[in-house]
């Protein structure tokens, strides 16, 4: 029977801009909140981006693949804004009578407002445990997959105007970073077209875009692959606008219990090795001879001393590890 595979369509988040996140904030004496924070809010959270999509804090770049854009995340949304805002914005400094109201630099000033200046999407096909046991070749497959996705967002949300587009194969499982910027159009205050993730992206508009983006992905993967996969159920309370993080957590938390379960396995495999050395022990002492001159003393070679010495040490030694 083939393997079910899992689905994930994750949008970066705003939980530092929430009014709860404000709050906490005001009333910390840092006037910072400790909720994790993906949504891209500045020039400083693009280049971030930039570094963690294209690895250039450790130049591994042969497990990264760009399949839209360039090698320059920030620049590839700059360019973004020059091709989506620039008519719109001389169309509005035109209008203003005052100098003061016009805008000379569109990416800038969405930098310094309290808008999210692009979106991030991470997509996922199949988890760990899947991808687990897959060469190189079989994963690099995927950049076709990952191709047709692109194509296909470009047709659902046409107003998402995807800067850059990143596969990483360097961790559990062969993921997509897209980088883009949302546009609204007919704008009635300030510019006609602007930056407007929250016209855009809804818990409404989330549902129908992932339903239609989860379905075009399994057929292009069977497809390439020539299989007949199916995915798994859609899991409830998934489609908002989630922290991207918490994928990592799960990969992360994944691998923790594999570590565990790997060492519950050697310990196990350490106590039937003690369980055998026990009787070992417990022959020796049954076999133990009293001493010619006193009968409450016994003779034992010192072989079996150091046997015995050697089976206290493995007792030691698996009792540290059931600790850690």
């Amino acid at each position: 029977m083939e393997q079910e595979l899992a689905y994930s369509f994750h949008l970066g988040s705003d939980k530092n801009k929430s009014k709860l996140a404000k709050k906490v904030a005001k009333e910390n004496v840092s006037g910072t909140t400790s909720l994790s924070n993906n949504a891209i809010q500045n020039a400083k959270d693009l280049s971030d981006v930039n570094k963690h999509n294209l690895r250039d804090y450790d130049n591994q770049t042969e497990l990264i693949r760009t399949i839209y854009g360039t090698s320059d995340i920030v620049n590839d949304v700059k360019q973004v804004y020059l091709e989506e805002f620039e008519q719109a914005r001389i169309e509005y400094n035109n209008k203003q009578t005052r100098n003061d109201r016009k805008i000379d630099n569109y990416f800038t000033k969405v930098c310094e407002s309290q808008n999210d200046i692009a979106c991030e999407i991470i997509i996922e096909l199949g988890d760990m445990d899947f991808w687990n046991d897959k060469d190189e070749r079989y994963r690099f497959k995927m950049v076709d997959v990952y191709n047709e996705q692109i194509q296909e967002l470009t047709k659902i949300v046409p107003t998402f105007k995807i800067a850059n587009a990143t596969i990483h194969f360097d961790e559990t499982s062969p993921h997509m970073h897209i980088v883009g910027v949302p546009v609204a159009l007919n704008c009635t205050r300030g510019m006609k077209k602007q930056v407007g993730k929250s016209k855009l992206f809804t818990k409404a508009t989330l549902t129908e875009i992932q339903d239609k983006m989860r379905n075009a992905c399994i057929k292009s993967y069977n497809k390439f692959y020539e299989v007949n996969t199916r995915l798994k159920q859609k899991q409830k309370g998934r489609n908002q606008d989630i922290n991207v993080n918490e994928m990592g957590n799960y990969r992360e938390i994944k691998k923790q219990l594999k570590q565990k379960e790997q060492k519950l396995e050697n310990a196990n495999n350490q106590t039937k090795q003690i369980d055998n050395s026990s009787k070992d022990i417990n022959t020796i002492l049954d076999n133990l001879k009293p001493t010619l001159m006193n009968k409450n003393n016994m003779v034992i070679s010192s072989e079996d001393v150091q046997r015995i010495k050697n089976y206290t040490e493995d007792v030691k030694i698996l009792l540290k590890q059931l600790e850690t």
